[in-house]
């Protein structure tokens, strides 16, 4: 099952659709404006809310967490001790723990559990410009929590180079 989504979701209170493969609206990134932190709800083609994505606040390490029905269900750091740059911990509240490696910032990259590929985030196969996919390869993998994955990594990657600018 692949999802189309654009590199300018990001910005709060921007509002997005994203469509699956056929060009069909599947999920709406509504992003929340005034706020003090980062909020995104990821709603379905109805309006209902299915996933909260928010900035952690007062964290060592940036991090963010999603939420379903307002119980948190993941947070998502990068991991502290990794030969890759680019190497994120999907920690499900359940005990379960995704990796998520690859180049965050090109958006080639995968989400795995134990060793199997759940999604493939790639822009290699679309040819419209500022657009990557998620490709949700594994049945049992929860699309809008592959999305909400990917959106989390990437703006962290993103706030991580932002802040290795700031350094310099």
């Amino acid at each position: 099952m692949k999802f189309l989504v654009r590199d300018r979701i990001f910005g709060i209170g921007d509002d997005y659709w994203i469509e699956d493969e056929h060009g069909r609206k599947a999920f709406l990134v509504d992003g929340k404006a005034m706020r003090l932190r980062e909020t995104f709800e990821l709603k379905d083609p109805q309006g209902r809310v299915l996933i909260d994505i928010r900035a952690k606040v007062f964290s060592l390490r940036d991090a963010m967490t999603i939420e379903r029905d307002g119980e948190a269900l993941a947070t998502i750091r990068k991991k502290r001790f990794s030969l890759l740059r680019n190497h994120y911990r999907v920690s499900l509240v359940d005990g379960t723990e995704l990796d998520v490696s690859g180049k965050i910032l090109d958006r080639e990259f995968v989400v795995e559990y134990g060793g199997e590929m759940l999604a493939h985030i790639s822009r290699r196969w679309l040819r419209v410009r500022e657009t990557y996919g998620v490709d949700v390869v594994h049945e049992e993998a929860d699309p809008a929590l592959m999305i909400a994955v990917a959106v989390c990594v990437i703006r962290l990657a993103e706030k991580e180079r932002e802040g290795d600018r700031d350094d310099d």
